[in-house]
C-alpha cells in the first residue's frame, strides 16, 4: 500500500479527513475522521475508500478515479457511509488531489441545518485563511511604510499615481485581513460613483497585465451616484477582470447601462445598473459550468476558486445578482444592482 503522508496539522483539525494512495485505499485519517466514523483509525487504514459508501460505491470509486493533480476539488452530496463495525453516517464529501492519491474532507450533513454547505468554506480552509491573515499583517505594514517613503521621493504625476494605487491597495488588503480575523457587520452603504470604481479596477488591470491586454471603456455617462460599498465592489469587479486576464483575454470591455423596471430574483426595481465584463479569452470550461460560483472550484491548477464565489457574495450584499454566459472567445459576466438613491442613505 502506498505510504501517502498526512496533510499538515491534520490531527489538529476538527474536520474529518482521510487520504488515499494511488490505488484508492485509505492510507490514513485524522482522529476527527475516526471518531466521526465510530471506529479506530487502524480499522479504517487499508480499506478501499469506495467500500465505505453503503449507497452507491461505484459513484465514489468513479469520483476518486477522476481526481488528478490538475483537476478542481470535487463535491459529492449526501454520501451514505458505513464501516462494517459502526453505524451509518451521512456527509457531503470534498475530494481533492493529495500526493499520488486523494484527500477527503467529510462534512456531516447535520452540521449545516437549513444551509447549503456549497455556500460555506470548509472549516480547514477557514482556519488556514485566518492563520494566513495574521501572518500577512507585518509585511503589509512594511509595504505601506515603503510606499509612503517612495511617495516623498517621486515628483512626476504618473509615479505619484502609482504610489497612491499601491498605498490604496495595501489599505484595502489590510481591511480584508481585519475582516477575516475579527468579522464585523457589513458597513453602511454610502454614495458612490461606479465609474470611479471601474477606473480603479482598470488601473489595477493595467498594472497587472501591462500592454498584453486591451482594456475598453463602454460607459453610460448619464449614470447617477447610488448607494453601495465601493471597496467591496472594487474587490468583486477586480476578481472578474483578473479572471479574464488569466483566461488569456486579448481584449476586455467594461460596460455600464441603466435598466428600468428590472426584476432581480423575486424583486422588481424601478432603476437598476447593468455592468458587463466582456472578454475574448478561453471561456469557462464546460465541466465547471454548473459549479463555477462554488468555493474551491477553479479551472486553473494554481487557482483558489474563491474569486467568483466572493464576487457573487458582493452582488448579494447589494441585493443584486451575478450571472454569466460563455463560449470560447466570448465570455460575459453580468452584474445587476438595484440603484438605491444616494440620498436614501445620507
Amino acid at each position: 500500500m502506498p505510504d501517502t503522508p498526512p496533510p499538515p496539522d491534520a490531527d489538529t483539525l476538527t474536520t474529518p479527513l482521510a487520504w488515499t494512495g494511488a490505488d484508492g485505499a485509505i492510507s490514513g485519517c485524522n482522529q476527527a475522521f475516526a471518531r466521526w466514523l465510530g471506529v479506530g483509525s487502524r480499522r479504517v487504514v487499508g480499506r478501499p475508500l469506495a467500500s465505505l459508501d453503503a449507497g452507491l460505491p461505484e459513484r465514489l470509486a468513479d469520483a476518486v478515479a477522476r481526481i488528478g493533480p490538475d483537476t478542481a476539488p470535487l463535491r459529492l452530496r449526501r454520501v451514505h457511509l458505513r464501516h462494517p463495525e459502526a453505524e451509518e453516517r451521512f456527509a457531503d464529501l470534498w475530494l481533492s488531489a493529495h500526493g499520488d492519491g486523494v484527500l477527503v474532507e467529510a462534512h456531516p450533513v447535520d452540521e449545516f441545518p437549513g444551509e447549503d454547505p456549497a455556500l460555506l468554506l470548509p472549516a480547514a480552509l477557514t482556519a488556514s485563511l485566518k492563520g494566513l491573515a495574521h501572518e500577512l499583517r507585518n509585511p503589509l505594514a512594511g509595504l505601506k511604510g515603503a510606499a509612503q517613503l517612495l511617495g516623498r521621493r517621486v515628483g512626476d504625476a504618473a509615479s505619484k499615481e502609482l504610489v497612491e494605487l499601491i498605498d490604496g491597495e495595501v489599505a484595502r488588503l489590510a481591511a480584508l485581513l481585519d475582516q477575516l480575523l475579527t468579522p464585523a457587520p457589513p458597513r453602511p452603504h454610502a454614495a458612490l460613483n461606479i465609474h470611479a470604481v471601474l477606473e480603479r479596477v482598470l488601473r489595477l488591470a493595467e498594472s497587472d497585465a501591462g500592454w498584453a491586454v486591451r482594456l475598453v471603456r463602454d460607459y453610460d455617462p448619464s449614470l447617477p451616484e447610488f448607494a453601495g460599498d465601493a471597496d467591496r465592489l472594487t474587490q468583486a469587479l477586480w476578481n472578474l477582470v483578473r479572471n479574464a486576464i488569466e483566461a488569456g483575454a486579448g481584449t476586455i470591455s467594461l460596460r455600464t447601462r441603466v435598466e428600468h423596471g428590472l426584476r432581480i430574483g423575486e424583486q422588481a426595481h424601478p432603476v437598476a445598473l447593468r455592468m458587463e465584463i466582456v472578454d475574448d479569452g478561453r471561456g469557462v470550461p464546460e465541466e465547471l459550468a454548473e459549479r463555477v460560483f462554488l468555493p474551491l472550484v477553479s479551472g486553473r491548477a494554481e487557482g483558489t476558486g474563491l474569486g467568483l464565489a466572493l464576487a457573487q457574495q458582493v452582488a448579494r450584499e447589494h441585493r443584486g445578482s451575478l450571472a454569466y454566459r460563455s463560449r470560447p472567445g466570448h465570455t460575459v459576466f453580468t452584474l445587476l444592482l438595484p440603484m438605491v438613491a444616494a440620498e436614501a442613505v445620507a
